[in-house]
């Protein structure tokens, strides 16, 4: 995971200083009506109070949990949280998030003590409760305004505000910032419940961690990164005018996918796209050609990595450039340019961004398959694993489904290959699979030709060799390691054209589609002649 800063700018530049105004104004509030025992504060304290103890003393086991809370949200605790996330920030080297991690512990830890000894508020225990009722946690100081609340609260924002730069719209964000913000919500509750603490403490300390760290940001990295718009390639006619190649199957409601690829482009100042929808005898190739004949600026490609490959290949050498929506299961080529996999930061990418310019390769065998591709071509396992790829598990578990596949592929036999590069002599190898790569990543960031770039103008080739099932661990670990020592067992080459020969009829595979068998691959690299629409690179300023 990589940070983008720009995913935590709203795109209305107000709305960052009007939540610290509001947080702060609320904070302001709730202070004054407390200390000038204004209604409805003490009567919400005076009956949280009484009903919160009430509930606790009679549940001895709550109360160990709440004590459990108490000690895991105290200031060490906080600070022990918030040093793993500047630890990661560093390694990352992203220096603004670790300077924010940092001021932001400083101020909230230091700050809220310090507005403790300015206002000296006494605890339920010493001013409500008295005498009458035994406490149920033992602790000193002042209570105004919660330390443990304000704790959790900068803590809980901090979080919530790396997994808003750290992940893409989409579910899981939605997910992990209900999880936080309920957490901080429920860590300022337990102080209530032990009795230590009033409910306007409580609230006051939820604002106060809040406003210190979202003014923190503000301050500190929401102006961190300036998006150079003078840099977004305005290509063709530069009349802002887009065509959108859909596969029906993948996009799911089309109709609302259109409405949202309108609103984006609308946003932006883009017209009213062309659509054009894939079928199974044409899954693009036609499309693109009539949306080239439009001489339309941009041609975005919304599907699979078939139907992206479909719109790069008729696209190749015009000056257009492609967007693409990554719809797929693999969405390999996305993933190798940055671009997001969630509709929505994709389609930020396709309006906004800058063009790049790749390469392409062609991909001829013996079998009369005669295309292009943009991520891999291979054959033997790993062609035998997209071949063995159940569609109904594909659908249910998405990528998941090619480990299944490989499980059972484990055992797919060595065969004897031989490999030319650049038209010189062939060499022999006895392999399980032979891969030629134009990225060098798969899912989930497996590194399997770690020095392949799509714009180097040359295709990588590794050749896995293991003689055993157990084998393939030692591949493995080699693999995630990045490391470059081959042997015969795992081997690499080099070039702008490839050549390779089986001696037998082998499944084979191209960007991830099984392709039928056959006995030879001609592949040939052609160097910057695509242009790809990826997100524009940020200006720290």
């Amino acid at each position: 995971m990589s940070f983008d800063l720009r995913r935590a700018n709203p795109s209305r530049p107000h709305v960052l200083p009007l939540t610290v105004a509001v947080t702060a104004g609320a904070f302001l509030l709730v202070t004054l009506l407390t200390f000038t025992d204004t209604w409805p504060v003490p009567g919400i304290d005076h009956w949280a109070a009484d009903h919160a103890y009430d509930f606790s003393a009679t549940r001895p086991r709550f109360v160990d949990l709440l004590g459990g809370v108490a000690a895991t949200f105290s200031t060490i605790g906080c600070v022990v949280g918030l040093a793993v996330i500047l630890a990661y920030a560093l390694g990352r080297r992203e220096w603004r998030i670790a300077e924010w991690v940092l001021v932001s512990g400083v101020l909230g830890l230091l700050g809220n003590a310090l507005v403790k000894q300015v206002f000296r508020r006494e605890r339920p225990l010493t001013a409500w409760f008295g005498d009458d009722r035994p406490p149920l946690h033992e602790i000193g100081g002042f209570s105004y305004p919660s330390g443990h609340a304000s704790g959790g609260a900068m803590f809980f924002t901090v979080c919530i505000l790396c997994t808003i730069v750290l992940t893409g719209r989409g579910w899981r964000r939605r997910i992990l910032i209900a999880v936080f913000g309920v957490a901080g919500v429920l860590v300022g509750a337990s102080r209530v419940f032990l009795g230590v603490h009033w409910t306007s403490d409580v609230v006051a300390g939820l604002l106060f961690g809040a406003l210190v760290t979202i003014t923190a940001w503000w301050l500190l990295v929401s102006n961190a990164t300036a998006v150079p718009e003078q840099l977004a390639a305005i290509t063709g006619t530069g009349q802002k005018r887009a065509a959108v190649v859909l596969n029906p199957a993948k996009v799911g409601d089309v109709e609302e996918f259109k409405a949202r690829v309108r609103a984006v482009a609308e946003l932006v100042g883009w017209d009213e796209p062309l659509w054009f929808e894939t079928t199974v005898e044409d899954p693009g190739h036609g499309q693109t050609d009539r949306a080239l004949a439009a001489e339309v600026d941009l041609i975005i490609a919304a599907g699979g990595d078939g139907t992206v490959r479909a719109v790069c290949e008729e696209a190749a050498r015009t000056g257009v450039a492609v967007g693409i929506l990554p719809h797929g299961t693999g969405n390999l080529l996305a993933r190798n340019l940055g671009i997001p996999l969630n509709t929505r930061d994709a389609l930020d990418v396709v309006f906004t961004g800058q063009d790049k310019a790749i390469d392409l390769a062609t991909y001829h065998t013996d079998s009369g398959v005669d295309t292009s591709f943009l991520v891999m071509a291979g054959l033997g396992m790993d062609a035998a694993i997209m071949t063995g790829v159940n569609d109904q598990l594909k659908e249910k578990v998405g990528w998941l489904a090619y480990f299944v596949s490989g499980v059972k592929a484990a055992r797919f036999p060595a065969m004897k290959v031989q490999i030319s590069v650049d038209d010189g002599e062939f060499k022999k190898f006895r392999a399980r699979t032979v891969v030629v790569g134009n990225v060098g990543f798969l899912q989930g960031g497996i590194p399997l030709l770690p020095d392949a770039q799509i714009d180097d103008g040359t295709l990588d080739v590794v050749v896995l060799a293991p003689k055993r099932f157990i084998g393939w661990l030692a591949i493995i670990v080699r693999v995630l390691g990045r490391q470059r020592r081959t042997n015969d067992r795992l081997d690499r080459l080099t070039g702008r054209k490839v050549v390779i020969k089986a001696e037998k009829d082998v499944p084979m595979q191209l960007d991830g589609d099984a392709v039928g068998e056959g006995r030879e691959i001609r592949a040939e690299v052609h160097h910057g002649v695509l242009l790809v629409r990826v997100p524009l690179a940020p200006q720290v300023v």
